[in-house]
């Protein structure tokens, strides 16, 4: 018997998307899409020769953003003042641009004073804040992966910190003050064992704890997963924000969603969908509020996707690139070939915006 939904072998659930943008310039991990439709990526120094780490897509290509001079980072430099490597970008409730900067070059230890939030006002395309992640909330290996925002309860961040130990971590952005939340609980941890194949590649060397992250409609769950994993959890916001809650007690609340794939960014939009990332697969996945999963795009070309982004335009954008190729997660070895994409698929959503 022959399904109605039989395809060719060797094809692609859905391989039909629109490219915003052909990158040669560096590999970019973020995309932000901001409601008036400006894009804008982000290029962690990873070891490349990485001109700025944080630009906007300008007919289809990438310039300095918010400024080349703010790009501009040595070692010999402060950090406090400039972009070390940003990872990702995001847009907050309120129509700002937030970069967030691990601090830490080719994912060494971060350099004093380089994890921050740094914020841009797009009407002036310029620096108007920046917050620092206080140490007290990372150990020396910490890496800050992604960010949500949420100012309908009070004006409140969560990052990941994507180390082997991961954890969650919750910045008050009225007070500025910070603190980790389930640092190596399972659902933060890379999984032991785990191993990848991507592009028929078996990978053993991916120690990678809390990557994706994405927030309810309501703002009361986050929803998290480490790279090394195939797990989605999520936990209770109120539990996170609050300083007097222990973390056995925030760790009551997280639920385990079951398995997924394996994922890098995630995302959610105003109907409660949730996009993952299947970076085994050169897809993206979309569960619904009642927990099935489909596929939104899947396509030869997308060799690891990476961050997601609801744009107000109904559509999902994605970066892509490549990064099991990259010398870092290659043995060394750099099998990359440019382009690196910005691609964007339409999906009818709303993004999620948590205001006051």
């Amino acid at each position: 018997m022959t399904s109605r939904l039989a395809c060719p072998l060797g094809s692609y659930v859905q391989d039909s998307y629109d490219v915003v943008a052909e990158l040669t310039v560096a590999m970019p991990t973020g995309v932000a899409v901001s409601d008036d439709g400006r894009v804008f990526v982000s290029f962690p120094r990873w070891g490349d020769d990485v001109p700025f780490t944080v630009a906007e897509i300008v007919d289809g290509a990438a310039v300095p953003y918010p400024s080349a001079e703010l790009n501009e980072w040595v070692h010999d430099r402060s950090a406090a003042h400039r972009l070390v490597s940003v990872q990702s970008v995001v847009i907050d409730p309120d129509g700002y641009l937030w970069l967030l900067d691990t601090g830490a070059p080719s994912f060494s230890p971060y350099v004093d004073e380089g994890p921050k939030l740094v914020r841009v006002d797009l009407g002036r395309n310029e620096v108007d804040r920046v917050v620092p992640v206080d140490a007290a909330a990372m150990t020396p290996t910490t890496y800050l992966n992604d960010v949500r925002f949420d100012f309908s309860h009070g004006s409140h961040a969560y990052l990941t910190d994507s180390q082997p130990t991961g954890a969650l971590i919750v910045v008050d952005l009225d007070t500025c003050r910070c603190w980790d939340r389930l640092r190596g609980h399972r659902s933060t941890s890379a999984e032991d064992g785990f191993r990848a194949v991507v592009q028929g590649v078996v990978r053993d060397g991916y120690r990678v704890g809390a990557d994706g992250i994405a927030i309810s409609p309501s703002g009361d769950r986050l929803f998290y997963c480490p790279l090394s994993s195939r797990r989605l959890y999520s936990v209770d916001t109120a539990l996170l924000r609050d300083r007097d809650a222990s973390d056995t007690r925030v760790a009551e609340t997280v639920l385990d969603h079951g398995d997924k794939g394996a994922s890098d960014g995630l995302e959610t939009d105003t109907d409660g969908n949730l996009y993952a990332t299947a970076y085994e697969h050169s897809a993206v996945l979309r569960r619904s509020p009642a927990g099935e999963w489909t596929t939104v795009v899947h396509a030869p070309a997308l060799l690891w996707p990476d961050t997601l982004a609801v744009a107000a335009d109904g559509h999902l954008y994605v970066s892509v690139n490549q990064l099991p190729r990259t010398p870092l997660f290659n043995s060394g070895s750099d099998d990359r070939i440019p382009p690196y994409l910005v691609i964007r698929v339409d999906i009818g959503a709303t993004p999620i915006r948590l205001g006051r």
